[in-house]
């Protein structure tokens, strides 16, 4: 006999647990069934061999067809296994936060109604050992943080499954896949309770039309079978998710936007039911039909609105290629999968692909596509000797590029990351929606209720449809997406003008900014210093001291120690004990003797005496001076010329128009700042500033009731950055400062940052508008359909349509331009 599963049974060159293609260079052997088997990756080596172990082989021999995906490719049984737990298969999805604790990207399938997200919130935060959880109504994804000595993440998916939703490793696929069956389930249910209503309709309409005595009895109630017959499928297919999704919150006594659907819709069609096995009253077979229908249309519409509002914030993640032509060092070249790509590798960029990581060009002249990357929407001309990011694509000539950076450690991935967090955190709005929308529900059962015994009382014939339409033409929905769906298609916008989006309060506050501090060096000038002079004293020789400066600044990612370091000739003294102190300059000794470089008073600390007047300088200018000395006393002077950006005229100009107040923080001595200040026209210049001082400054301001952003670039920027109400980062700076930061201006260009605050304050007027409509709407229709005045097919429309229209009135950001495009 035949194997049965010879049919699918990969060939050598595929995976044998997933069927994607084996690199040439992969080695990842597993003994199935006796024979030896290659896996693509480390991930597929460890759950095949997870599967051998736990005596589950008979998985390969049963399967009927080839997984989808790489994590498709798990059996069922597996999920009791804790697989998901392998540090190999975690690779991809977790890193870690400190030493026990771990993060998570998830994506939740099943999730319908902002009722959906805070069910899994408090489900999954309850556990033991899980520290935190967010999940974002719009994308469905979540980001779960968990102490890995208290719970597995295994157990946490398993929670999160217990309670009837499904929850993966993020990723791109993965994400696209379930809205792809999102979209054709949803599709099908449409169809049949489209299909279902017209021909109920059909066979409705002769008992409208027909006057008294025109129709026999016997007519009527074969109509009336008929109908219940075709009406069957709509409830028990097109309609079935509302009832399971309102049973399951029943079970867990909380009150979903399911339930009054559910209600509404089976106590109609049992009523229905009812008369029509009686013979007595009235049936609205009918009408039960053409509410799914419209109910199902408008989700539908809303669920592709979402979608699509997603897709711009995760089209990042599908810029990097698949495969890239690896230069061999014995000659030649080899196609090889991107993700097999490590440091020191040369790679071959043909026109019109993609870069597959952080390099720097050794061959060839052309020009660099970062339009998705910076928001620069001009190519970047590249030679060799300039950096190039993964993720951006070469316009017009080959280039050779060595491999700096690949996989979690490219700039594509920071920024993902930002995106992701980002995206998982809620604004105070979003909870405070959250909330209301979580007591309108049990607001509304009440309602209806009280509207139903009323109409009793009145007129027992209205009653049911009172309470049907009180039930469904309520819609929370609305007030729950009005403000993440706003943000999600801001916080893609802002990207594509260069302004990364990295905390979920980031877009609010920068809306509601009233006072705009900036640094100096790095952010209102290039930041390139370059050393234009060399005071010294009597007894120290120019190159002696630069040699000296540029030996303590060896390990500094500070402009001036970059500058300093051009200067000097090699080779230089070796520094030891070297210790940067923030703000303040670097120690170090060279043969046995202390040296400081710095500012001013830093270094006179260790010398012991001020600065000398020959070292000190006129002061008159924008130069930066930084001192050296030493145990024997003042050696140098250095002084720094920087530029101020083409843009940063324009943002102050632009911010001032506003009516902003702006002011300058800085460490650089007080006489330059202000100058810099003067020619931009800023009134408040403050330099000689430590790290505390401008923490202090900033503290101030808001104790004086102000809205304060801080813009820097640096490690001295940090803990002035985290006190600030919304922090902005250069995105040149450094990965700390990136991290601390709310906002990153990726193409550092000052003149995004204006683009940024018009975009937060054009979304925070659609999240108004979105507001206003959701609690409009809701105050006018509810007491319309207690008065009688809204039918229940009136009702569903009205429901659809109120959420519908959020999500669209939230795309109208996708149309914004930066500025430079006007």
């Amino acid at each position: 006999m035949s194997d049965p599963s010879a049919s699918f049974r990969p060939r050598e060159a595929e995976c044998y647990h997933c069927g994607l293609p084996v690199p040439t260079d992969a080695n990842f052997p597993v003994r199935v069934g006796g024979e030896m088997r290659q896996m693509c990756c480390a991930g597929c080596q460890a759950v095949a061999q997870a599967i051998v172990d736990n005596g589950l082989d008979d998985y390969y021999r049963h399967r009927d067809a080839m997984p989808e995906s790489q994590k498709e490719a798990l059996p069922e049984a597996l999920g009791e296994l804790g697989l998901f737990d392998h540090p190999d298969f975690q690779k991809s999805f977790v890193r870690p936060v400190d030493e026990h604790e771990r993060e998570a990207a998830l994506i939740l399938e099943g999730i319908t109604c902002a009722a959906c997200v805070w069910l899994n919130e408090q489900h999954v935060a309850h556990l033991p050992g899980v520290t935190a959880i967010d999940i974002n109504y719009a994308t469905r994804r979540a980001r779960v943080r968990w102490d890995e000595r208290r719970i597995h993440l295994s157990d946490i998916l398993g929670a999160i499954q217990s309670i009837g939703y499904r929850a993966y490793p993020y990723d791109e696929a993965r994400s696209e896949q379930i809205a792809r069956r999102e979209r054709r389930s949803a599709l099908w249910r449409l169809f049949v309770a489209g299909f279902g209503a017209m021909q109920v309709m059909m066979y409705a309409i002769p008992a409208y039309i027909a006057r008294d005595g025109d129709m026999t009895v016997d007519i009527e109630q074969l109509l009336r079978w008929a109908s219940f017959a075709l009406t069957l499928p709509v409830i028990f297919y097109s309609a079935a998710p509302f009832f399971q999704r309102a049973w399951r919150d029943v079970r867990l006594r909380r009150l979903g936007m399911d339930v009054p659907v559910a209600l509404g819709v089976g106590s109609a069609f049992l009523a229905s039911c009812w008369a029509t096995v009686t013979a007595t009253g009235d049936v609205y077979f009918d009408s039960v039909a053409m509410f799914v229908f419209f109910l199902l249309c408008g989700r539908y519409l809303e669920m592709v609105a979402r979608q699509r509002a997603v897709r711009g914030v995760e089209s990042l993640g599908k810029v990097l290629p698949v495969f890239a032509d690896k230069l061999l060092p014995e000659g030649g070249e080899e196609r090889v999968p991107v993700s097999t790509l490590a440091p020191g590798d040369r790679v071959r960029v043909k026109p019109g692909e993609a870069i597959p990581a952080d390099g720097v060009v050794l061959e060839g002249r052309s020009a660099a596509d970062e339009a998705l990357l910076t928001g620069e929407s001009r190519p970047v001309p590249k030679a060799a000797g300039d950096t190039v990011t993964g993720g951006s694509l070469n316009v017009s000539s080959p280039l050779v590029i060595d491999v700096r950076q690949v996989g979690d450690a490219t700039r594509l991935a920071a920024i993902m990351r930002l995106m992701e967090r980002a995206a998982t955190e809620k604004p105070r709005l979003v909870k405070l929606a959250d909330r209301i929308a979580g007591r309108f529900i049990a607001f509304l059962l009440l309602v209806a209720v009280a509207a139903a015994v009323g109409w009793y009382i009145v007129d027992p014939s209205r009653a049911l449809w009172v309470f049907v339409s009180v039930l469904v033409v309520s819609c929370p929905c609305a007030l729950s997406l009005a403000t993440p769906a706003a943000l999600t298609v801001a916080s893609d916008a802002m990207a594509r003008i260069g302004v990364l989006v990295t905390r979920g309060h980031a877009i609010e506050t920068l809306a509601k900014a009233d006072t705009f501090m900036f640094d100096k060096t790095g952010t209102l000038t290039v930041g390139a210093l370059q050393l234009v002079g060399v005071d010294t004293v009597e007894a120290c020789a120019p190159a002696q001291a630069l040699q000296i400066a540029a030996a303590l600044e060896q390990g500094s990612e500070h402009a001036i120690a970059t500058g300093i370091r051009q200067a000097a000739l090699a080779p230089l003294p070796v520094a030891s004990e070297v210790l940067a102190t923030t703000g303040q300059g670097v120690e170090g000794r060279i043969d046995d003797v202390r040296y400081r470089i710095g500012r001013a008073d830093f270094v006179a600390s260790l010398v012991g005496a001020p600065v000398p007047e020959s070292l000190a300088g006129n002061g008159d200018g924008v130069q930066t001076r930084v001192f050296l000395g030493g145990e024997g006393g003042w050696m140098a002077a250095f002084c720094f010329d920087d530029r101020v950006r083409e843009d940063a005229a324009d943002l102050v100009a632009s911010l001032r128009a506003d009516g902003c107040a702006l002011g300058v923080l800085s460490g650089d001595a007080p006489d330059t700042v202000a100058a810099l200040a003067a020619q931009l026209g800023i009134d408040d210049a403050r330099g000689g500033l430590s790290p505390q001082g401008k923490h202090d400054a900033i503290a101030a301001l808001q104790r004086e009731g102000r809205v304060v952003a801080m813009v820097g670039d640096g490690v001295n920027d940090a803990p002035v950055l985290a006190q600030a109400h919304v922090s902005v980062a250069m995105g040149e700076g450094t990965e700390l400062a990136r991290t601390q930061a709310d906002v990153v201006l990726l193409g550092g260009k000052l003149v995004a940052l204006g683009d940024g605050i018009a975009m937060a304050k054009r979304t925070f007027a659609i999240v108004r508008q979105n507001l206003i409509w959701a609690f409009g709407y809701n105050v006018i229709a509810i007491p319309l359909a207690v008065a009688g005045w809204v039918t229940p097919w009136m009702a569903g429309i009205g429901m659809s349509a109120s959420s519908l229209l959020v999500v669209l009135n939230a795309l109208r950001l996708q149309r914004s331009k930066k500025s430079t495009d006007l």
